[in-house]
């Protein structure tokens, strides 16, 4: 308790103090008796909560109601008794975290049907109460914290229930909210339950590495100081921290992209602190004085603040001519709002500006509202937030330069549904930077989108809705696809669903009864099941996933589910994932060894083993990097029956499209017929369903091809695959 009124007290008004005192007490009393599963006295986990909203120099009614806010579930304590004691602001609060609270506890008892239901209605509840008052959910985001950090007491599926919709619910509404404090450290709790080998070797690998780093760190900091010193700009710089998840993701991230080393600039990261906005662009040119800016990777976001109205300069040099690094430079004022996002508003309550454009600064929250009114269903609701609200957002621009803000991956089409809703449905091209580009393109920060629509009336394609294909990856623009399809005739959606269902039992080479497949979906009819795919209620996707996994309980053709394991290509590094590497001819690791990796001038990484001599005998140390064996991937050996009009270059077209997606080829054999059509029998190792249905509808849309169905693998081809596989691994 003297604490917490330590920390209340730098920043709270002594005549404020005492409601914080007496809250104490009452709460302490309503809790006597009570311990929580870690075996501590109850009053610790208000006390907690309470502790860390003094850290975001919340006011003092809010550390009051933080203090009570479980007295009224789970003890013998009335709201009116708090209104009478503490008034009617602090008792709406406590009950705005109660009725939290009991979602919670509702979706922990197991009684909501989905866990995607779950997570809807905390979500919905949430913003009924930030509607009321943004204070409680900042409350309840502090009780998370606290709760994270006993969670261990827990059984594991409950500590990962519970991690998981920490991560998918609770961390990216604080990230919105702009406070990056409460973010990260919810974050890195949540992962540590989720993955806790992975949590545990990326702590291992910066704990290895930490002298050297923070050797590093201080070197540059005193130079930047200095210079900034020299020019008359008064400043604190420190190194930028780095947590756990966040790399974890950026390694997630990179690897996918398949960036090198030498491409990542937030390994090492420094933050400037000045006191104007002039400073920040004058600091801006000291820096890029110093050593060379990366091409492409300045960012202004002072001139144009993210949607949490986050603002810094970011910039990325070469330090030294030889190592990335990343520089943030901001004010003292943005670096509050960035740490306490709106947190920060309750320290400029008297009038200020800041708390003239707080209403302002909470416009993603009305946005949220709308999609609570606009979406009936509850997993459709969550999904759209997690889109089109939580992720980061790119900024496009229109042809005539108004700015579009998105999802980031949003595509062309999602960027026409998000100007207009007819727009989206006449959409038949885009051009970006004016270039012709495929609708499932994503749309990258800056880019100038032109819509090419139809002069005819038409609507939208029952393709953009599979998510295999890529094209429309934001809720609102799937949404208002559906809807679109929903208002068609059902006769039409009926028909067109009998089209989608025949094509995909020919693609799998299936026979499954349609009353037997409505009865997968729980529909009542067979016209019931067509028309919800014919709509887009049920997705392709979502359709082939349940006829395979129906067949492969049904079959005994164990082809169709046999499988390999492939090694993932070179070798995992840290902060990139899988990266192709040269291994070092002085010493020829092989897997199994126990490797480091040397950064070369101008080969990318080298791989040793740690015994090898040069290793040993290294003079710069700086060099070796921490690398790892690559993680396997398991490819299932799927065979394709390819029918087309026989053309010069089909076969080029076909090996082209697949090595685009990264599928690997096992074999290609080609027959002609007398009646200029061919039939090519195509064996490929993909990774499952989604990627097959992907194959299925790019394949089809080759010139010339007019059938594309799944055949089975013959006994000697699965043979000579297998035989391939292991003698690429034996390379």
């Amino acid at each position: 308790m003297i604490e917490l009124i330590d920390a209340a007290s730098k920043y709270i008004p002594d005549e404020e103090i005492q409601i914080i005192r007496d809250a104490y007490d009452f709460a302490n009393r309503a809790h006597t008796g009570q311990n929580r599963l870690s075996g501590e006295p109850y009053i610790e986990h208000p006390l907690n909560t309470s502790l860390f909203l003094a850290e975001l120099h919340m006011d003092s009614t809010t550390l009051a109601a933080a203090l009570l806010h479980d007295v009224v579930e789970d003890c013998d304590v009335k709201l009116d008794d708090l209104s009478q004691k503490f008034g009617p602001e602090v008792t709406k609060l406590v009950d705005g975290v109660t009725k939290l609270n009991k979602i919670d506890a509702l979706n922990a008892s197991g009684l909501e049907h989905t866990h995607g239901h779950s997570q809807a209605e905390s979500l919905r509840k949430m913003l009924v109460a930030m509607a009321q008052d943004i204070r409680v959910v900042l409350i309840k985001l502090a009780d998370r914290l606290h709760n994270l950090k006993t969670l261990n007491v827990h059984p594991r599926d409950k500590r990962e229930t519970i991690a998981r919709e920490t991560l998918d619910i609770y961390a990216p509404l604080a990230h919105r909210l702009g406070i990056w404090d409460i973010k990260w450290r919810l974050e890195d709790l949540a992962f540590s339950y989720i993955e806790p080998e992975k949590y545990k070797n990326i702590s291992e690998l910066l704990s290895d590495n930490r002298s050297e780093r923070e050797s590093y760190i201080t070197s540059v900091c005193d130079v930047v100081r200095n210079e900034l010193k020299n020019v008359g700009i008064k400043s604190d710089v420190n190194g930028r921290p780095k947590h756990i998840y966040s790399i974890h993701k950026k390694m997630e991230a990179y690897g996918r992209q398949g960036k090198q080393f030498g491409e990542i600039y937030d390994l090492f990261a420094l933050r400037i602190l000045v006191e104007g906005i002039q400073d920040c662009y004058s600091a801006i040119g000291v820096v890029h004085s110093l050593w060379h800016p990366i091409r492409g990777e300045f960012d202004d976001y002072i001139a144009n603040p993210k949607e949490n109205r986050y603002k810094s300069l970011h910039t990325a040099v070469m330090y030294n001519g030889k190592v990335p690094l990343e520089v943030q430079i901001r004010t003292y004022s943005m670096h509050q709002l960035a740490e306490y996002g709106v947190a920060a508003h309750w320290r400029y309550k008297e009038g200020t500006e800041s708390d003239s454009h707080f209403e302002e600064k909470m416009t993603w929250m009305r946005q949220l509202l709308d999609w609570q009114r606009d979406v009936a269903g509850a997993e459709e609701f969550l999904e759209s937030v997690k889109t089109d609200i939580f992720q980061d957002q790119v900024f496009a621009y229109t042809p005539k330069g108004d700015v579009v803000e998105l999802p980031i991956e949003s595509t062309p089409i999602d960027f026409a549904y998000r100007i207009h809703t007819d727009l989206g449905h006449r959409c038949i091209g885009a051009k970006i930077n004016a270039k012709l580009v495929p609708l499932y393109t994503h749309i990258q920060n800056g880019d100038t989108v032109d819509i090419v629509i139809s002069k005819i009336e038409r609507g939208p394609s029952l393709d953009w809705l599979n998510a295999d294909l890529g094209y429309a990856n934001t809720a609102n623009s799937r949404q208002k696809i559906k809807q679109w399809f929903k208002r068609q005739a059902k006769s039409v959606n009926i028909q067109r669903g009998q089209e989608i269902l025949n094509k995909e039992l020919r693609h799998l080479n299936l026979r499954i009864e349609e009353d037997e497949i409505a009865k997968l979906f729980k529909m009542d009819s067979r016209q019931d099941l067509l028309s919800s795919i014919g709509n887009g209620n049920i997705n392709i996707s979502q359709l082939t996933g349940r006829l395979l996994s129906q067949h492969s309980q049904t079959s005994n053709d164990v082809q169709t589910v046999t499988n390999i394991t492939w090694p993932s290509s070179g070798i995992e590094v840290l902060g990139v994932g899988d990266l192709l590497t040269r291994v070092g001819q002085c010493c020829t690791p092989i897997p199994g060894d126990d490797i480091i990796g040397y950064i070369t001038r101008s080969r990318g990484v080298s791989v040793h083993r740690t015994d090898c001599v040069n290793i040993i005998n290294e003079d710069e140390k700086e060099r070796l990097i921490q690398v790892d064996w690559g993680k396997t991937r398991t490819l299932y050996p799927i065979r394709l029956i390819i029918e087309a009009w026989d053309r010069v270059g089909l076969l080029r077209d076909i090996t082209t499209l697949v090595s685009q997606d990264k599928i690997n080829i096992a074999s290609i054999v080609s027959t002609e017929s007398e009646d200029n059509t061919c039939t090519i029998a195509l064996t490929v190792f993909t990774t499952g369903v989604g990627q097959l249905s992907m194959l299925f509808s790019r394949l089809e849309g080759i010139d010339g091809i007019f059938r594309v169905f799944r055949g089975a693998i013959e006994e000697n081809m699965q043979k000579q695959s297998e035989k391939k596989i292991s003698n690429l691994r034996g390379n």
